[in-house]
């Protein structure tokens, strides 16, 4: 029992307990709320399974996963569902997995992979790596190095080999 748990009221400790997926009530569906600072992307969709990259791993998600809150990277989130997959590459953001088969994606970006132009990435890859390795201070070193990652991973998320 965490320091936390022991100083919540016993009634309320016993409203708040959590459950693994094997233990709870299988509603079978994945619903999906993906959203970024200026518009909604997805609301109440549907889906079987959503694949994503976060900071603590890659996550296959499925309804009644056990609740948590990751940290998206840079990378793809694939929805899956019985008509398709859609999808999308973020360039960060978090997902919130809650107890009621509800994924709520907050994304920073979010762009469609058929609406990314390979010959650009590839491009803007090249000068940043070119800046990266050719700054004089810090700060200018830090943020090609940051754009370097971003389009290492989008050239993955193209190729289909996602980090």
């Amino acid at each position: 029992m965490s320091f936390i748990t022991r100083a919540i009221k016993p009634a309320t400790r016993l409203a708040a307990r959590r459950f693994y997926a094997s233990e709870a009530a299988s509603s079978g569906k994945l619903i999906v709320n993906f959203a970024l600072p200026h518009e909604s992307v997805l609301k109440n969709h549907e889906v079987s399974q959503v694949d994503l990259s976060a900071v603590s791993g890659d996550l296959g998600i499925l309804a009644d996963h056990v609740p948590t809150i990751e940290q998206l990277k840079p990378g793809v989130i694939d929805l899956i569902s019985e008509s398709g997959s859609q999808k999308y590459f973020v360039s960060g953001g978090f997902a919130i997995m809650n107890p009621n088969s509800v994924l709520n994606i907050n994304a920073i970006e979010a762009f469609k992979i058929e609406d990314i132009d390979a010959q650009a990435v590839a491009t803007n890859l090249a000068e940043s790596q070119r800046l990266a390795s050719s700054a004089k201070d810090e700060i200018t070193k830090e943020a090609a190095a940051i754009e370097v990652e971003l389009y290492e991973a989008l050239q993955a998320a193209l190729s289909g080999k996602a980090k």
